[in-house]
């Protein structure tokens, strides 16, 4: 069965919305090991961007599959 391209959307944004709360999770923990001190909107910044990417790339690779299949 072939997924819709809403389905692969619906897909990649609960996947990287789950991966944004673990990586803002993982940036409040692990940043300060290494001496870097974001504030709190800093950090959802950068979580922002790399979520953003992230997202084109999951979408991207999930149509790429279904193309492929």
């Amino acid at each position: 069965m072939t997924q819709s391209r809403r389905l692969s959307l619906v897909e990649a944004i609960t996947n990287v919305a789950v991966g944004y709360l673990l990586a803002l999770i993982t940036q409040i923990v692990v940043f300060p090991w290494f001496g870097i001190h974001p504030s709190l909107g800093e950090n959802l910044a950068i979580g922002s961007i790399f979520t953003g990417i992230s997202l084109v790339r999951s979408y991207a690779l999930r149509r790429l599959f279904e193309r492929l299949r």
